[in-house]
């Protein structure tokens, strides 16, 4: 994962000025998430720290950072001594701090997992983060994005079958802005894998909230602009809860196979 990303940080901050990003997704992501002022806010899969910083400029009282990718962590600790505000950004979350969150955030962290184990892996590590009672959203590939090959390209992006989709299927995202081209391979879950990994570590309360705009995004785009994506987007946004069992240890619902892959 890491190696996919090392060399993308820049890239990655610029585009959060595209209109998806600043008006729909991020807007989207902090009102699923809820007032975070006064709380303590794990950021998975934390990138450049642009959430990170959201989240303490919405008054969150600590936030972490966590990330795999070296590069995209030299990105975001270097922002610090210009704009400090206190934030952490680590590899590995440190047991210490296990069970002392009250909320997490994982964008387009789930799609990078090649494997279900993975997959459950990555939602245990929100898990082990909450108290009990804390919240977790994230975002994967939308189980029903469109797959045609130019029907996100307004928005800088293209996405669609790499092969086949089944559970862990490769899917191909073209990014495309600006003076950047860039392709990265991600990973399609379906919607009962998804829940069935959350599911699995304890998470409760699952829901699929719609992504929204805001209501300068509206003014300035335009509904026209905006009813493709909100119509197929290529992202899910999922909310849920840790329950009070141990992560790790939630019963497992023999009824449903695992998700398999040819």
């Amino acid at each position: 994962m890491s190696s996919q990303f090392d060399g993308l940080a820049q890239m990655y901050e610029d585009m959060f000025a595209l209109p998806w990003r600043k008006d729909l997704e991020s807007h989207s992501v902090l009102a699923a998430l809820g007032r975070v002022r006064g709380e303590r806010v794990l950021d998975i899969g934390c990138g450049t720290g642009l959430y990170s910083r959201l989240l303490k400029a919405q008054g969150a009282d600590l936030v972490m950072g966590q990330d795999v990718s070296e590069g995209m962590l030299s990105y975001a600790r270097a922002q610090e001594p210009a704009d400090r505000r206190g934030i952490e950004y680590v590899r590995t979350l440190p047991s210490a701090l296990e069970g002392t969150f009250d909320a997490a955030l994982g964008v387009y962290v789930l799609p990078y997992a090649e494997q279900y184990a993975e997959l459950v892996e990555l939602c245990g590590l929100a898990a082990r983060a909450l108290k009990p009672g804390g919240r977790f959203v994230t975002l994967p590939v939308n189980p029903d994005y469109d797959g045609g090959r130019e029907y996100y390209r307004r928005y800088g992006l293209r996405l669609f079958d790499a092969e086949p989709r089944f559970d862990a299927s490769k899917v191909t995202l073209e990014l495309e802005f600006g003076p950047y081209q860039e392709t990265i391979t991600a990973r399609y879950w379906s919607r009962r894998a998804l829940e069935r990994a959350l599911t699995e570590v304890g998470f409760t309360d699952i829901g699929w909230p719609p992504f929204r705009v805001s209501d300068q995004g509206m003014r300035e785009h335009g509904a026209s602009f905006w009813e493709p994506y909100l119509r197929s987007p290529h992202a899910s946004l999922i909310t849920c809860v840790k329950g009070p069992s141990t992560p790790g240890t939630a019963a497992r619902d023999t009824s449903v196979p695992p998700p398999s892959t040819p």
